[in-house]
């Protein structure tokens, strides 16, 4: 089977069998990675009186109780409800279904050899993704819905990093600026957080792509409720920069945020 697709006037053919699947695999009661240092993602059979949910313990099925944080242990899509007092659910935001989307890389920059801003004090030891990068990146700024970063250098200990101690990258409030103003709607990024993990709760740059005002938990008029940032990705290096289109999954959880599976395919 072959698909075709029109993407600002032009015809792509779809290969639905080639795909690349840039999720973490969440491992329960394995190898994770985790952000804040919460605790680990795990599961543990069911059990009613001589019922067990586990066939090597013999039950006659496994049906298992899973625990976690979809915003700490793996990839995660989330929406503006993230930072409103209005609970707003992830299954009714992300209205895309197939999403023509540019995947770049990037090399964040020590802090205090940028003139780019941030709204906490920085260290010598903080990196940034900043405007300028993004700029000097094939990232072409027109009709582009979504934008892929991947984060350089790039191995797949990403897979089990722990975010707490080690603070990653983040951008630049430029940097955020730029995305917003190139009309990109689904930010993916292979960070735990676009902001800085521990910046005094301000989120400056979630506050930004959502347009809530700072130190506000509400919607405005002009709030981006559509758009949705899915952080903790990982993109093997094999993957080209480049144009794909993007099959962002979630499920069907009525909350902020739900664990998700980003789906690239080649536009041929």
């Amino acid at each position: 089977m072959k698909l075709t697709v029109q993407i600002n006037g032009i015809e792509y053919d779809i290969n639905p069998h080639k795909f690349y699947d840039i999720s973490i695999p969440l491992k329960f009661n394995s190898e994770q990675p985790n952000a804040y240092g919460v605790d680990k993602a795990t599961s543990e059979p069911c059990r009613a009186g001589d019922l067990i949910g586990d066939t090597r313990q013999g039950g006659s099925v496994n049906f298992e109780k899973y625990t976690f944080i979809p915003h700490c242990n793996g990839t995660h899509t989330e929406c503006v409800g993230h930072i409103t007092n209005k609970r707003i659910s992830i299954r009714n935001c992300l209205q895309d279904v197939f999403i023509p989307a540019t995947l770049i890389s990037v090399n964040p920059e020590k802090a205090d050899k940028i003139d780019e801003t941030y709204p906490v004090r920085l260290n010598e030891n903080d990196e940034l993704i900043t405007r300028k990068s993004i700029q000097n990146s094939n990232f072409n700024t027109q009709d582009v819905d979504a934008l892929i970063i991947r984060t350089l250098p790039n191995d797949d200990s990403k897979l089990t990093r722990k975010y707490g101690e080690y603070i990653p990258p983040f951008f630049s409030n430029e940097a955020m600026d730029f995305i917003i103003e190139s009309g990109v709607k689904h930010l993916l990024v292979d960070v735990p957080s676009i902001d800085k993990i521990f910046d005094d709760g301000k989120l400056s740059n979630h506050r930004k792509f959502w347009n809530i005002e700072t130190g506000k938990f509400a919607l405005n008029n002009n709030s981006n409720t559509n758009n949705t940032i899915t952080e903790m990705i990982y993109v093997p290096n094999e993957l080209n920069d480049g144009d794909y289109l993007l099959n962002l999954q979630i499920a069907a959880f009525e909350s902020d945020t739900s664990p998700s599976r980003p789906i690239l395919f080649n536009l041929l």
